[in-house]
C-alpha cells in the first residue's frame, strides 16, 4: 500500500509539473498582453457639434420599380454599405476590438449606424465597399433610439436610397446587408415577420416601431441597412435575441422612426426633446420596500437633475410618479413616452407618491440639454 501511495504521489507531482510547464509555455495565449501606452484621444464626436445645420434628408423614392431578384438588390445597395471597426481600451489599457455596420446617407461622407456600435469607442474606422478606409471625424449619437451618425472626410460617395417603411406588409421580402461577424460586407434575405414591434432593450429603454424579420442577423450586422426589393433602406438593423431555441428573430429600426432622428443629429448634433430632468426606473418590490412606497406601479425617480423642471417642481429621489397630465403611468417607459409626447414650454400636472402620501405638482417642460 505504501509503495502504491508513493507511485500515485509521484505521478501526481509529475502531472502537476507538466500542466504548469504547459501553462507557462502557452502563457501568451492564456493571458493577454498588457500595453500601458495611453490610448488615443477619443473622437471629437461626442460634443454634439452639428455636422451640417443646413442639411435635409434625401427624398423618399416613390416611383422606383422592384428589382428582378435579390442579387440585383444586393448589387445596388452593397456599394453604399460600410464596415465600422472600433477600438476601446479596458482599465488596463488593453485594446478591445469591435465591429459593426453603417450605410451612406449622403455622398459627402455622412454615414448612419447604431449608437451601440460606436458607444464608448476610443477610435472609429470606416471601411467603404471599395476598400478605402477613413477615421471618423465626428459622431453624433442618440442613445434613446440607438441611432448614430458618423462623418468622414470623403466626397462623391454612393448614397443609398431611402424607402417608406409604412408601406411594408408582413410577408414582404427584405435583405439585410452588413459587416457580419466583422468578416466583410455580406447579405442575407428573409421576410417581414411583424411590424410595429416594441422591444425593451435595457432598463428604462424601449425601442418602438421595430420591423421584425427572419433574415439572419449576426454580430457585426448592427447599423447596416434592411432594404426592400427596390433596393431602398426601410430599416436600420439593431437587435437580435440570442437564446437557445430562438431562431429567425431580428429587428430593425423603421425608416419612419429613424429619419427624423438622423436629420436632427446631422443638423443639431443631438436630438432636441421635451425634458423633465429625472432618471427613472419602474417601481418593483425592492424599491417599494426600501422607500416605503404604498404603490406597486409607477415610475420611480432615481435621479433629479439640479435646476431642472423636476427640481423646481419639488420632485425628489424616492418619489413614484403615477400620473403625467392625463396619462396613468405604470412603468418608466410610459413616463418617458409621455414626456416626449408633449411640447417644450408646456406646463404638466404630475401626480406622485412620497412615502405613503399622494402629492400633485406642476412642471414646465424645457428643451433637452446637449448630451
Amino acid at each position: 500500500m505504501k509503495i502504491m501511495k508513493r507511485v500515485n504521489i509521484k505521478y501526481l507531482v509529475c502531472s502537476f509539473i507538466l500542466i504548469l510547464s504547459l501553462t507557462l509555455g502557452a502563457g501568451c495565449h492564456l493571458l493577454p498582453s498588457v500595453d500601458f501606452m495611453p490610448p488615443p484621444s477619443p473622437p471629437s464626436s461626442y460634443t454634439a457639434t452639428p455636422i451640417d445645420p443646413e442639411w435635409t434628408l434625401p427624398p423618399i423614392e416613390s416611383d422606383a420599380q422592384a428589382l428582378p431578384d435579390i442579387a440585383d438588390v444586393v448589387a445596388k445597395v452593397k456599394p453604399s454599405v460600410a464596415a465600422i471597426n472600433v477600438i476601446t481600451y479596458d482599465i488596463l489599457n488593453r485594446p478591445q476590438e469591435g465591429a459593426g455596420s453603417g450605410w451612406i446617407i449622403d455622398e459627402d461622407g455622412i454615414i448612419v449606424t447604431n449608437h451601440h456600435v460606436v458607444e464608448g469607442a476610443d477610435s472609429i474606422t470606416i471601411t467603404l465597399a471599395n476598400g478605402e478606409t477613413f477615421p471618423a471625424e465626428a459622431v453624433c449619437i442618440d442613445p434613446l433610439t440607438d441611432l448614430a451618425v458618423v462623418k468622414i472626410n470623403a466626397q462623391n460617395l454612393p448614397a443609398a436610397n431611402i424607402g417608406d417603411s409604412s408601406e411594408l406588409r408582413v410577408g414582404d421580402w427584405v435583405v439585410a446587408i452588413g459587416n457580419s461577424l466583422g468578416l466583410g460586407i455580406s447579405a442575407t434575405k428573409g421576410i417581414v415577420s411583424c411590424l410595429g414591434v416594441s422591444l425593451p432593450v435595457s432598463s428604462g429603454q424601449t425601442l418602438y416601431d421595430l420591423i421584425q424579420t427572419d433574415a439572419a442577423i449576426n454580430p457585426g450586422n448592427s447599423g447596416g441597412p434592411l432594404v426592400n426589393m427596390r433596393g431602398e433602406v426601410i430599416g436600420i438593423t439593431s437587435v437580435k435575441i440570442a437564446m437557445v431555441g430562438v431562431e429567425g428573430m431580428g429587428w430593425a429600426i423603421s425608416s419612419k422612426v429613424a429619419m427624423s432622428i438622423i436629420e436632427e443629429l446631422v443638423k443639431n448634433g443631438y436630438v432636441i426633446r421635451p425634458w423633465l430632468g429625472v432618471g427613472v426606473s419602474t417601481v418593483n418590490e425592492y424599491l417599494k420596500y426600501k422607500y416605503n412606497l404604498v404603490v406597486n406601479k409607477g415610475a420611480f425617480i432615481s435621479e433629479v437633475v439640479a435646476d431642472s423642471p423636476a427640481d423646481e417642481a419639488g420632485l425628489e429621489v424616492g418619489d413614484a410618479i403615477v400620473s403625467f397630465e392625463d396619462r396613468e403611468i405604470t412603468t418608466a417607459e410610459e413616463l418617458i413616452q409621455a414626456i416626449h409626447s408633449y411640447q417644450i414650454g408646456q406646463s404638466i400636472k404630475i401626480t406622485y407618491w412620497r412615502d405613503n402620501t399622494k402629492h400633485i405638482t406642476y412642471a414646465i417642460l424645457i428643451e433637452s440639454p446637449p448630451p
